[in-house]
C-alpha cells in the first residue's frame, strides 16, 4: 500500500495536479479499472484508461519486482496452511501484473490455488464481489473462508461476502485503525502475533 501514494503524487505531478487530503479514501478497495474512471471524471483528464493503467504499473513493476518485502512472518503462516492442506488464495485490488511480478519476485505463485483481480468482477471493495470469486475459485464456503486484510474496504468486503476477518495494520490505513480494528473479527499489528511456532 505505502507506494501508492507517492506514485499518485508523481502522477498527478506530472499533469500539473497537486493530490487532494482526500484522495487515498476514496479510492481505497477500488479496482485498478474503477481508479483509473476515477481520475479520468475528478481530474477531467482526456486520456484512454489503459494509457493510465498502463502508466501505473510501469512506475510501480520496480517496486514489486525489487522493494517491497514481505511482511514478517508471513511466511510462516502460508508454510502452516500448505503444511495442513489449507487452501489459498488472493483477491486484491491490483493489477493481475503487479500481483504476479510480486509473487514471481517472492517464488511464491504456486503456494495459491487462486488469484483474482478487482477489475474480473463487476464491483471492487467493500463489495464482497471479489473475495466471493475467489471463494467460487477454491470450492469453498464463504462461511469456512478466513480473510486477512489491511483496509478498511477490504474489512466490508470480507465481512459483506459472510467471512471472518482479520485484519493487520498498515501504516497508510493508521488514520483508519480504530474502524478497521471495530469492523474486523480480531486485528494484529504484525503476523508473528500469530505465527507462534508455525513454520
Amino acid at each position: 500500500m505505502w507506494i501508492w501514494k507517492q506514485i499518485d503524487i508523481d502522477f498527478l505531478e506530472k499533469r500539473g495536479i497537486v493530490l487532494p487530503e482526500d484522495l487515498q479514501k476514496d479510492i481505497e478497495g477500488m479496482s485498478f479499472t474503477e481508479t483509473a474512471q476515477y481520475f479520468m471524471d475528478r481530474f477531467q483528464l482526456n486520456e484512454p484508461m489503459e494509457a493510465i493503467k498502463d502508466e501505473w504499473n510501469a512506475m510501480a513493476k520496480d517496486f514489486y519486482a525489487n522493494r517491497i518485502p514481505l511482511k514478517h512472518d508471513v511466511k510462516k503462516i502460508i508454510n502452516h496452511a500448505l503444511k495442513e492442506g489449507i487452501k489459498l488464495g488472493i483477491g486484491t485490488s491490483n493489477s493481475r501484473e503487479l500481483l504476479m511480478t510480486v509473487l514471481e519476485a517472492h517464488q511464491m505463485v504456486s503456494h495459491f490455488d487462486a488469484m483474482r483481480t478487482s477489475c474480473e468482477v463487476k464491483v471492487g471493495k467493500p463489495s464482497p464481489d471479489i473475495f466471493l470469486k475467489v471463494a467460487e475459485d477454491l470450492d469453498v464456503l464463504p462461511s469456512k473462508c478466513l480473510v486477512f486484510e489491511d483496509t478498511y474496504a477490504g474489512v466490508q468486503a470480507a465481512r459483506n461476502a459472510g467471512m471472518r476477518v482479520i485484519a493487520i495494520y498498515d501504516e497508510i490505513s493508521a488514520p483508519y485503525h480504530s474502524e478497521i480494528a471495530e469492523a474486523a473479527d480480531h486485528f494484529i499489528f504484525g503476523f508473528s502475533e500469530i505465527a507462534d511456532d508455525r513454520s
